[in-house]
């Protein structure tokens, strides 16, 4: 791609490397929304994901290719020819607009350790790579893997070769965070100075955020020449995560004066997408996030407070209105019918089908009967309960609670899977842990709770609460969110979420591992929906 000197591309791979945050994963639903908001970001390319990877990553792919407009579609492949392969097939539906988004690892360490491979048998495989690509796509990205602990020389030699090879796009990934900013500019300016040519395309740059440089790493490159940013909305990606798209995309916009270049961010959308990113992937955002946190623009200190009152910009770089966060304005009711429900829902960025607009209608008339005020954030919460593709094979029925300073914490809880309805009781240290001790009875999988986290979405008393779990079945790790009124419904649905996840993961047709159940008050009830009262037998259980 031709660099433009005032322009910086923005290359979001919030659907790639952010969604190999542990507990991250989108199913292809869940990524296609992404991606519609992600264009109306603004952003200039969108990497959708590593096809050869899964089927589901090769279908989330394809998807998108499919169904989003106006940006770039990027895959990652490997430099062998089934990965891309597998990227030219994902990548049809998006014609001119795809993207070959090549890597192989140049640094030393890596070629010791992992590709067992000579300096001259690295460069003969990244161009056989960017060759083959080039078969299938005129716009082929080339990516050194740990460029930033590759030996500068060399770097320089694998990068003249790809291009020769036909690479349009150079990306310079800060693989692993190790880079400072002063190390990482200077390198970028070292690239610009050894290679021959490179000034006339667009070189982007990858940081990881392993030591909290990530953004700082990408404004340095820009100063040096670089044209591209690669990042992710809310930072999230691989181990402490990647650039976060809010904040370098701030940063260039709040310091123009200093780097004088532009993107094609619309930064109205900003909050918008990284509320719906984190409901997406169950990943919070924290209170002191810059940008999106919720205390971003909060102001407590008196002094500080003052100087709001008699001039914003004493304390505030940047008005909340200008990454969109809104004011808490009450959007519909209980009274509101489908149209304006419809309505609503499309000036938020969803696009339903009539069977999911009506089963989201009557969850929003439900909890409209439970709250005086209903925001846009709780609608977005159901919005995203009901986008996922992971097939309810547990749905909550019913849940009824005793707990209290001096009672033993009991919970009943009533599941319906398919055609029957499984009911049972356990005790716990409270009352979410007995809820969930009373699922692992009937389901007969044992999860550990290994994170939990509950935040409001909106103000009130009657605030939806939102509760976010990560769950440990043997070696997988899964995420789910649950929202309701009531935090202990939220928690189970958060659990359930995250049981019916493992178990579409595991596969439909394989046998689940199980394991003693936790003990609990109560026996297990199995009742046909069709003989719903009339039909009572106990659940056999192991152990």
């Amino acid at each position: 791609m031709k660099r433009n000197p005032d322009r910086v591309v923005i290359f979001d791979t919030t659907l790639r490397d952010g969604e190999q945050c542990p507990g991250a994963s989108m199913g292809v639903r869940e990524k296609l929304e992404v991606a519609r908001q992600l264009a109306r970001l603004g952003v200039d390319i969108i990497e959708a994901g590593f096809p050869v990877a899964s089927a589901g990553d090769f279908e989330a792919v394809k998807t998108v290719a499919s169904e989003v407009k106006g940006p770039r579609i990027a895959a990652l492949a490997r430099c062998v020819p089934a990965d891309i392969e597998a990227c030219a097939a994902a990548l049809a539906p998006a014609g001119k607009r795809a993207r070959i988004h090549v890597f192989l690892a140049t640094s030393e360490i890596h070629r010791k350790y992992k590709l067992r491979k000579a300096r001259s048998e690295i460069i003969r495989q990244a161009v056989a790579g960017v060759e083959y690509a080039r078969r299938f796509c005129e716009d082929v990205q080339f990516s050194p893997e740990d460029a930033s602990r590759t030996e500068p020389e060399f770097l320089a030699e694998v990068i003249r070769a790809v291009l020769d090879a036909g690479a349009t796009t150079i990306n310079i990934p800060d693989t692993v965070g190790y880079a400072i900013p002063s190390e990482f500019g200077s390198l970028i300016a070292y690239l610009f100075e050894h290679v021959e040519g490179l000034d006339r395309i667009t070189v982007h740059v990858h940081c990881h955020n392993d030591l909290g440089l990530a953004v700082a790493n990408s404004l340095a490159a820009v100063q040096n020449g670089a044209r591209g940013i690669e990042c992710t909305i809310n930072g999230i990606g691989e181990r402490a995560g990647n650039c976060a798209l809010e904040e370098v995309v701030m940063a260039l916009k709040t310091r123009q004066d200093l780097f004088r270049v532009q993107t094609g961010i619309n930064t109205r959308e900003i909050y918008r997408t990284s509320r719906l990113v984190s409901q997406l992937t169950g990943m919070m955002v924290q209170r002191n996030k810059a940008i999106v946190g919720a205390n971003a623009f909060a102001h407590e200190a008196g002094i500080h407070q003052d100087g709001i009152l008699k001039e914003r910009s004493t304390y505030e770089i940047m008005k909340p209105e200008d990454v969109g966060i809104p004011g808490s304005e009450l959007v519909l009711g209980k009274h509101s019918g489908r149209h304006a429900f419809r309505h609503h829902l499309a000036k938020l960025g969803f696009d339903l089908a009539e069977k999911e607009l009506e089963e989201i209608y009557q969850a929003f008339i439900a909890l409209a009967d439970k709250k005086k005020h209903i925001y846009d954030d709780d609608i977005v919460a159901l919005v995203q309960e009901h986008l996922q593709e992971i097939p309810p094979v547990y749905v909550l029925e019913y849940i009824h609670v005793i707990s209290g300073n001096t009672a033993i914490p009991t919970a009943t809880v009533r599941l319906r899977k398919e055609n029957e309805i499984l009911q049972d009781s356990a005790c716990g240290d409270g009352p979410v842990d007995a809820a969930l001790k009373a699922v692992d009875r009937m389901s007969g999988i044992s999860g550990r709770l290994v994170d939990y986290s509950l935040q409001a979405i909106t103000s009130g008393k009657d605030a939806l609460g939102e509760v976010s779990v990560q769950v440990e079945f043997g070696d997988r790790v899964v995420s789910g969110k649950g929202s309701s009124t009531d935090i202990i419904e939220a928690s189970i649905k958060a659990y359930i979420n995250c049981l019916n996840r493992y178990l579409f993961l595991e596969g439909q047709g394989r046998k689940s591992p199980r394991r003693r159940a936790a003990s609990g008050t109560g026996k297990t009830k199995r009742t046909s929906s069709r003989k719903r009262g009339t039909q009572v037998r106990r659940k056999k259980r192991n152990g």
